[in-house]
């Protein structure tokens, strides 16, 4: 009876406990979502609303409309928009087929010093971007680049400052990029998996036909969704090689921010900014799906 009354006792407590242990954490994430809302949602609603107000030049007067949006996808804006998802989705493809066999090979390296060394270059390389990375190539392979002059590549039809010559350059950080989100699908393959198609007299092209590329292809589609992001965000590096001599979004944004926009107009940056967020939040709504499916894969 005792030892009935007991637990009875004790269950409730227990529970009070829980609901307070739960509490406290609930209130450990309320700084971060009001970090959240003042650093994303306000910029946010600033730009929503600015996308949709339109001033008239003449009277000054302001009102709501889809006209800077209508205009945002029209003419020069359209033709940037087109060429910055272009120039994404190229880059992100060749990113993605070259950092495979790359990520492969670091993984099967039987020397770790080796597999350390590179992942470690990739997550320094990923994050290099900018005005240094646009000097470094221009000084290496610009008009009067070093290899460019050593090698003659002026004479060959090479232009660095073209959308290949840009694809080129954001490889430079796209590769190490997939190569530090494919290495960890890589390592979840099983080797039973190898082994079983070796004992069903599987040839290697088989073996990554029938069962590691399908095991992987949630991980690479989740991977080219990343690169496509990153390519698509880019703009320092962009700016400073080729200025307005390809068409992308983000240098049509700085135009109109630098004012060098028709009077009336001056809102339609933050129109294209929206046509970039709706990108990105497609691109968030493919790849999300894909990582969760790859987890379940590789757990």
């Amino acid at each position: 009876m005792t030892a009935t009354l007991t637990g009875v006792d004790t269950a409730p407590a227990a529970a009070r406990k829980r609901r307070r242990r739960a509490l406290g954490g609930s209130l450990a994430v309320v700084p971060l979502l009001v970090f959240t809302a003042l650093a994303f949602g306000l910029p946010a609603l600033a730009m929503l609303d600015g996308a949709f107000t339109v001033k008239d030049p003449a009277t000054g007067a302001t009102s709501h409309s889809a006209h800077n949006l209508t205009n945002s996808l029209q003419g020069a804006y359209l033709t940037a928009l087109l060429g910055s998802v272009k120039l994404s989705a190229v880059s992100a493809a060749l990113g993605a087929l070259l950092g495979l066999p790359l990520a492969q090979a670091v993984v099967t390296s039987r020397f770790r010093a080796l597999r350390e060394a590179v992942l470690t270059a990739s997550g320094v390389l990923a994050n290099f971007g900018g005005v240094p990375l646009a000097f470094a190539f221009v000084a290496t392979l610009g008009n009067a680049g070093v290899l460019t002059r050593h090698l003659g590549l002026t004479d060959k039809g090479w232009d660095l400052y073209s959308f290949w010559g840009l694809v080129l350059v954001y490889l430079y950080f796209l590769i190490p990029l997939m190569v530090l989100t494919i290495t960890p699908a890589l390592d979840g393959l099983r080797s039973q998996w190898r082994e079983a198609a070796q004992n069903n007299g599987a040839t290697a092209v088989q073996y990554w036909r029938h069962v590691a590329l399908p095991v992987l292809l949630p991980t690479l589609l989740g991977g080219f969704v990343l690169l496509f992001g990153s390519a698509f965000a880019a703009y320092a590096t962009a700016a400073a090689m080729v200025g307005s001599s390809v068409p992308l979004v983000t240098l049509q944004i700085a135009d109109a921010l630098s004012g060098n926009v028709l009077v009336g107009q001056e809102n339609v940056a933050l129109a294209l900014s929206l046509d970039m967020v709706l990108v990105a939040g497609l691109v968030m709504a493919v790849y999300l799906p894909l990582q969760r499916r790859s987890a379940r894969w590789l757990a």
